[in-house]
């Protein structure tokens, strides 16, 4: 019986990494507007520089998508492949084995040379089926910064930060691999993003200004 759990759970798992591999902002540019669009911008295979590079649109496709991608990882997979019951805390420590994986597998998709984005977007889908309240949270505080700075990788970067501390001091989260699970995740968020951080620092970073059509950086 064992041999057959252990099956079920690396199935699962390699589906959460080509799941999470699917790179959306590198398809989309490619397939329908004819270019890369790590070849612009930011050079970043995400929706923010696609928003920047392509437009309203396609940002909002690859937005849609990248959240899709880590919301049906965890919700599905655990649900119909792996064998454990829901509300256990197995079940809710395969959610999260599930969910860093198809963020890894954005930030390293098989698809494309173990070249993508940041997975912001496929963290936040994970968060919403995981954890929703401190996912609503991070929602609000991003937007918050995002507003009043036009900054996204600061907005993204100050909702990973508190990711934790809304877990663990506001939901007050009993599980300790959920609390683990948002520690991890607040730190891979910000370490993605070292060179923003550099860049806001020096002063260097450009603000989000959304266009609708391409525009070569």
């Amino acid at each position: 019986m064992q041999d057959i759990f252990d099956f079920y759970n690396v199935l699962a798992v390699l589906i959460a990494y080509l799941i999470g591999s699917v790179p959306s902002a590198i398809w989309v540019s490619k397939w329908f507007f004819g270019i890369d669009v790590r070849d612009y911008g930011s050079n970043n295979a995400g929706a923010t520089n696609t928003f920047r590079v392509i437009g309203k649109f396609a940002g909002f496709t690859v937005l849609f998508f990248d959240i899709l991608k880590g919301w049906v990882s965890v919700k599905l997979l655990t649900m119909y492949v792996t064998l454990y019951t829901p509300d256990s805390d197995a079940f809710m420590n395969m959610q999260l084995v599930i969910g860093i994986t198809a963020v890894l597998g954005h930030v390293f998709p098989v698809y494309e040379q173990f070249q993508g984005g940041k997975g912001v977007a496929t963290l936040m889908g994970i968060i919403l089926a995981i954890n929703f309240p401190a996912a609503i949270g991070c929602v609000v505080i991003f937007l918050l910064i995002f507003l009043f700075t036009k900054y996204v990788s600061l907005g993204a970067i100050t909702a990973a930060f508190f990711f934790p501390v809304i877990t663990i001091f506001i939901i007050k989260a009993e599980s300790p691999a959920l609390i683990y699970f948002s520690i991890f995740i607040s730190i891979l968020v910000i370490t993605t993003h070292k060179k923003n951080i550099e860049r806001l620092l020096n002063r260097e970073e450009s603000k989000m200004v959304i266009k609708l059509k391409k525009n070569k950086a």
